[in-house]
């Protein structure tokens, strides 16, 4: 008891260090940040708790648990950043623990501990629970479930006391059931009522590719099982033809309809389906009907089956995508990618009780990243829930390197340390050079990558002195230093490049009440930070579509011409690019000018607040709007 006490300390400093450091310091950062908060703060100003809309118009992008807990934090903190992120940041420290469990549960508590360890300083998974996205939400349910089959369907004796009387560091949980399906009717209830919940944070995925990685592991653990004649005796000198049939049969009747129904039916399909019904339907069903079905055909068709079927926004790659993607992700941590992968190799290969987890494991990583490499379209953070079983993963061969048990670390932990000082230096290089493009007086932030050439050369020296303990704990030194710094510090820097605020002065130093429209350009953060809606215009032709419906029901918006726009009242004000300001300004009416302009975040281009010019004294009469009054 202590002793788990001691690592809830260790993980509550992490996470809390990493993931709550400057929370609500950078702005939120285009595209999806604002969008989902500014989809949760209308959805409280209209008092409407069913239907997504940001900007005015329907938005089909994510089902509606991200905004009620978006909601739920507005009403604590007020409407800001760090209360569009809490969750986040909470729930990531909820996985991180699920992370714990599940590692102490399969193996060891101490593997649990570097578990968690490994997840927080994560790369990819320290995004997720900073920003203020539906992907920490999606991977706290995900994680959940599979934590609670875990608990339900993996026996953990505790450790083990030998003869000797003195306790062995590792002793695996091995499967309760040959179904490898828990028997406990509410072991499986809560599992199948935390996919639920899911789905109404994500979709269909959150419920899928959970029960696919069960099922996946279920398939494997139960085929000798279900087929002892099919098993091969390694030892029997057969022609290599005959093997090679035998092979074949295995791999036929492994794959058969058979084994896959009785395997499908044994995980009780209709206990999910139920579950579905009763927690996540009734809200798909309202919201279908306060939309006329446009919300469900912009989510299941569009952003859904379309995306799965073809690439949506450029968002394109090969089969080897988030095979990358993961060891950019997974960073510094997939510095040990090759020798884990090889770790776990051997112990699935050998007939021993802790092969079972090292399998469930595998099962987790593989249907995520083979699954998303089907589909079309790709976005890193789409294999982020899979990051908790490459932490368990990582931390059992750390366990055993640290033990000097893993015959893949003699030849691996120098290569390793090695990419870690390569980072480092890659960075040191290579942030000067972009800084001085896109970030124009913060150059000086390359020097963090001294973190990582400063933790790979100790980490090589301790190793080559023997001292492998110690060269553990100073990647992981390394790999929290290095998130923390990045996410807490290095965003900050950044962040004081965007100027979306601005606006807000920019327009409101010209008019008390303007009408917002944008040309050329769009950012959802304008939108927010504007704290109203802004009208997307085109440069010439007549007004298309429907005005927004406020009873309650959704219509299209109207897109109106620039021109006509600034027209329709002294009070309007349009946002373009130069490019955009290039080809409109001949026609621009008289008294029509530009108001101010701004650095666009990121680009080598400025852009223009275009309005009606108000006499010299009252703009100086008039004051800055104070965005947070505003909000």
């Amino acid at each position: 008891m202590i002793r788990n006490r001691y690592h809830l300390f260790i993980i509550g400093a992490v996470t809390g260090l990493v993931f709550f450091t400057n929370l609500g310091g950078p702005r939120l950062w285009d595209r999806d940040e604002p969008r989902n908060a500014g989809c949760a703060a209308e959805m409280l100003q209209r008092g409407d708790w069913v239907t997504p809309v940001f900007n005015d118009e329907l938005r089909t992008h994510k089902p509606v648990l991200l905004y009620w807990l978006m909601m739920s934090a507005y009403a604590v903190f007020g409407v800001n950043e760090f209360a569009a992120r809490f969750w986040s940041a909470a729930l990531g420290t909820g996985t991180v623990l699920l992370t714990y469990f599940i590692g102490q549960h399969l193996f060891h508590r101490r593997v649990g501990l570097w578990a968690a360890v490994i997840l927080a300083s994560s790369l990819m998974f320290g995004v997720a629970s900073r920003a203020a996205t539906p992907d920490a939400v999606l991977v706290f349910f995900s994680t959940a479930a599979l934590a609670v089959y875990v608990w339900g369907n993996f026996h953990r004796a505790g450790e083990d006391v030998g003869q000797s009387g003195v306790r062995c560091n590792w002793l695996p949980a091995t499967v309760l059931t040959t179904s490898c399906f828990p028997t406990s009717r509410p072991v499986i209830l809560g599992m199948y009522a935390l996919l639920a919940i899911g789905v109404l944070a994500k979709g269909p995925v959150a419920v899928i590719l959970p029960m696919a990685v069960i099922g996946m592991f279920m398939l494997i653990q139960r085929w000798p099982a279900a087929e002892p004649s099919t098993a091969i005796n390694v030892n029997e000198r057969v022609s290599g033809i005959r093997r090679g049939i035998q092979n074949l049969m295995v791999f036929i009747r492994f794959f058969s309809p058979r084994h896959f129904l009785r395997t499908l039916w044994a995980m009780r399909p209709l206990q999910v389906l139920l579950l579905l019904a009763f927690i996540a339907l009734p809200w798909y069903v309202w919201v279908g009907i306060r939309t006329d079905g446009a919300w469900l055909r912009g989510f299941l068709l569009e952003h859904n089956l379309h995306r799965a079927m073809e690439p949506m926004e450029g968002h394109a790659g090969s089969f080897l995508y988030y095979p990358v993607a993961a060891l950019v992700g997974f960073f510094p941590w997939s510095i040990f990618a090759i020798p884990m992968l090889l770790c776990a190799g051997r112990r699935v290969g050998r007939d021993q009780a802790g092969q079972a987890g090292y399998v469930f494991l595998l099962c987790w990583v593989g249907v995520y990243i083979g699954l998303f490499s089907l589909a079309q379209t790709k976005l890193p953070s789409y294999i982020t829930p899979c990051y908790p079983g490459l932490a368990v993963l990582t931390a059992a061969y750390i366990f055993h390197w640290r033990r000097q048990s893993s015959r893949a670390a003699a030849g691996w932990t120098y290569a390793s340390m090695g990419s870690l000082l390569l980072v480092g230096a890659a960075i040191l290089v290579g942030i000067p050079l972009v800084a001085e493009r896109y970030l124009p007086g913060a150059e000086w932030i390359g020097w963090f990558g001294m973190i990582l050439v400063a933790g790979g050369f100790i980490g090589a020296v301790l190793i080559s002195t023997d001292r492998i303990k110690m060269a553990s704990w100073t990647v992981a030194t390394t790999a929290v230093a290095f998130a923390a710094a990045s996410f807490g510090y290095v965003s900050i820097v950044v962040d004081a490049h965007q100027h979306s605020d601005q606006l807000l002065n920019l327009i409101g130093r010209h008019h008390e009440a303007p009408v917002v429209g944008a040309l050329g350009a769009m950012e959802p953060s304008w939108v927010f930070y504007l704290g109203q809606p802004i009208h997307v215009l085109h440069a010439n032709g007549k007004s298309i579509q429907q005005p927004f419906a406020s009873e309650g029901r959704w219509a299209p918006r109207a897109t109106v011409p620039v021109l006509e726009f600034l027209e329709q009242g002294s009070n309007h004000v349009v946002i373009m690019t130069e490019r955009a300001f290039a080809s409109v300004q001949e026609q621009l009416p008289v008294g029509v000018g530009e108001l101010g302009e701004i650095r666009y975040f990121l680009k080598k281009e400025r852009l223009l607040a275009i309005g009606h010019r108000l006499p010299v004294e009252v703009q100086v009469a008039r004051k800055p709007t104070d965005r947070a009054k505003d909000r």
